[in-house]
């Protein structure tokens, strides 16, 4: 098979789809890749290394789309790149299609069958594509959210860690999953004061083994937000359904009630947000600001440290990525489930219940 990866257009966006290791390894496989020149320069990789692991270098991204059976790439194709979609084509990587419909459309429309990272999902509900870059988001959700805590970038001037004598931080996290876990165990290390929401008991008994009384465990209602927000000085948003929209847990009524200058770092824009007004920032724009309230909402938060998330991303998706490769999808899925649960569109249907119910689309179980 011949595999293709490209430079990623997407605002500030310095991931690449593949390491000259993982090139390695599908060469050693016996397939071809192809690499648009420069694709992986912004995470350290120069064209000299991917040429030593036996990949051919292509100056245009447009004859790389054409020439490649299988693109790996990181994120979503963005519009200007939906000409390059094709029947027969594989396109690997993040897709998080429940939030965007316009891209659905594309690649129904075009028949090309897209394999998104983040639903790919193993017998215990694991998400093991998804999970590097939630540890990164998790991580970054700290050092982002102290940050714009700080009054020059208008927050309300408030130290995560406090001093002696002074008050720490309040840090609300609604979502122990990877991402609030990740975050968790930064704010934790930095001195704030954490309050965990999840309606997973078990995994909030986990979280309270581990921390004790070290942070606060509670049950993710809507009382328990709205009476949590009160007092919070920073706000991590990491909920997730896999494959669907985000749920809106935090209402816009609720900030009458919060602290002016808090933050909001909404680590769950991918699939929608997960409070009312978030929309899609950019690392050259993060924030926005709604009722005094500063809102993070940079939908490729691991493309601020390309070099850890390209690297921990490849770790987990080279495996798949081969598979494919090796096997051809159609048997490949017939081998893993997990891999089929990645499967989104497919021979111009959709696959994958989240984003059809999102947009009224029908849905084929493969």
């Amino acid at each position: 098979m011949i595999i293709g990866t490209v430079k990623e257009i997407k605002n500030n966006e310095s991931r690449v789809g593949l390491t000259p290791s993982s090139v390695k390894e599908y060469i050693h496989h016996g397939h071809e890749v192809l690499v648009e020149q420069n694709a992986g320069i912004n995470s350290g990789f120069t064209d000299d290394q991917y040429i030593d692991a036996g990949a051919r270098i292509i100056k245009s991204a447009a004859d790389v789309w054409k020439m490649s059976d299988m693109i790996v790439k990181v994120k979503e194709p963005l519009s200007s790149e939906y000409g390059y979609l094709r029947e027969g084509l594989i396109l690997y990587t993040y897709l998080h299609l429940a939030a965007d419909e316009e891209l659905t459309k594309a690649l129904i429309e075009s028949k090309t069958q897209g394999v998104a990272y983040e639903t790919i999902e193993l017998s215990d509900g694991s998400l093991p594509c998804l999970k590097p870059m939630s540890e990164v988001a998790g991580r970054l959700a700290a050092i982002e959210g102290s940050k714009y805590l700080e009054k020059p970038f208008g927050g309300s001037g408030v130290l995560i860690s406090g001093v002696p004598g002074v008050d720490r931080a309040n840090v609300v996290i609604i979502g122990a999953g990877v991402v609030g876990e990740n975050a968790l165990k930064m704010l934790v290390g930095m001195g704030a004061n954490c309050t965990v929401l999840d309606v997973n008991l078990k995994k909030l008994t986990y979280l309270d083994d581990i921390y004790g009384n070290r942070i606060t465990t509670l049950y993710s209602s809507a009382d328990n937000i709205q009476r949590t927000l009160k007092e919070a000085d920073l706000v991590v948003g990491a909920v997730l359904l896999p494959g669907a929209k985000a749920p809106k847990l935090i209402k816009t009524e609720y900030y009458k009630h919060m602290r002016k200058g808090s933050v909001i770092v909404d680590v769950a824009i991918d699939q929608g947000g997960s409070t009312e007004v978030s929309h899609p920032t950019t690392h050259d724009k993060p924030t926005f600001v709604v009722d005094d309230v500063i809102h993070y909402c940079v939908a490729n938060m691991p493309g601020a440290v390309p070099r850890t998330s390209t690297i921990a991303l490849n770790n987990a998706t080279l495996r798949y990525g081969l598979m494919i490769a090796d096997f051809g999808l159609d048997i490949a899925i017939g081998r893993s489930d997990a891999l089929k649960k990645g499967v989104n569109t497919y021979h111009g249907q959709c696959t994958c219940k989240g984003v059809c119910e999102a947009f009224d689309l029908n849905y084929l179980e493969i």
